[in-house]
């Protein structure tokens, strides 16, 4: 399989079906893509990959929104969303080698960072669930 291909116009949320945080974006980012908080850059949002450093694959959320550096981006930390994307009902879905990139876990190859951000319960919907398990993919 390859990631999602996530239109960022349809990306969406009921806003009493996920919790959102708002940080400042550390790079270009956009809707739908998965992002984790950089403290060694004033805490700015970034984009995650599973095959960086640990840092990078500790997920903290999937933007909402898209952003330049130095704008605010709101991400959803969990709940349901609408990721503009065709899912496979009961698919876990993890962070992929994709700097951002949404993918199924059948993806994970050796040496990425396992990184669960949730399972589809529905052809349009991904349940967020982080789960940041620091553990490599063994070889």
């Amino acid at each position: 399989m390859a990631d999602l291909s996530i239109t960022a116009a349809n990306v969406s949320a009921d806003d009493d079906a996920v919790s959102k945080q708002e940080w400042t974006a550390g790079a270009t980012i956009t809707a739908g893509q998965a992002v984790y908080i950089d403290s060694s850059d004033s805490n700015k949002a970034k984009l995650a990959q599973s095959d960086g450093t640990e840092a990078e694959a500790e997920v903290k959320g999937i933007a909402m929104n898209g952003a330049a550096s130095g704008q605010p981006v709101i991400i959803a930390t969990s709940g349901d969303i609408d990721l503009g994307a065709t899912l496979t009902v009961g698919t876990i879905y993890v962070l992929s080698q994709t700097a951002g990139g949404i993918a199924p876990s059948a993806d994970l190859t050796t040496g990425d960072y396992v990184s669960i951000l949730g399972v589809a319960d529905a052809a349009d919907n991904l349940v967020i669930a982080i789960s940041n398990s620091a553990v490599e993919v063994p070889a």
